[in-house]
């Protein structure tokens, strides 16, 4: 019996992704200065995930590497710097700590991308896979010089000008 022509991605060997080929995962850079958060990572969980390819399979991990630099340069909306809060619960009694976008920016710059991403993703055995794929770095310097990211194609990205400007006085003074 003849089998039919499939194009969705197939399991390479025990590696999550084809390691070679046409199929096998790009590097990308992105310049996060003066991005909004919100519409970064959603451009960036795309990728990671895979949504941007053609031969994009629920089941398989067929994403790009995404390398995100200047993340503690990014732009938060409206009074979010002090409203927003993020949680982590060690799970014993009284193990909430509480920080806020602006605490986190002077201690973690990365942790705010990263886990903005992580909110954008499927939280699965292969979304703990993906989110892999995503560094993050604070300033302009990074060590996947190696591997020749490419910036991400114009259509994909955006700078929000107006958004910046708006809050470049809300954004918090870097401590020393």
């Amino acid at each position: 019996m003849f089998q039919q022509k499939s194009y969705l991605a197939k399991k390479a060997g025990p590696h999550f992704y084809e390691i070679k080929g046409p199929n096998a995962p790009k590097w990308y850079i992105v310049d996060a200065k003066d991005q909004v958060v919100g519409r970064v990572a959603s451009m960036i969980a795309k990728v990671i995930i895979g949504k941007h390819k053609t031969t994009y399979t629920p089941h398989m991990d067929t994403g790009d590497f995404v390398v995100v630099i200047n993340a503690d340069k990014v732009v938060l909306t409206r009074s979010k710097w002090d409203t927003k809060i993020y949680r982590d619960y060690s799970g014993y009694i009284s193990g909430l700590k509480e920080r806020t976008a602006r605490e986190m920016l002077n201690t973690k710059p990365e942790e705010i991308i990263t886990r903005a991403v992580w909110g954008m993703t499927n939280k699965s055995n292969l979304a703990r896979h993906q989110i892999k794929k995503l560094k993050v770095y604070a300033g302009t310097e990074h060590p996947h010089a190696a591997q020749n990211p490419v910036a991400l194609p114009l259509s994909a990205t955006f700078h929000s000008k107006s958004v910046a400007s708006e809050n470049t006085a809300a954004q918090p003074a870097k401590k020393q």
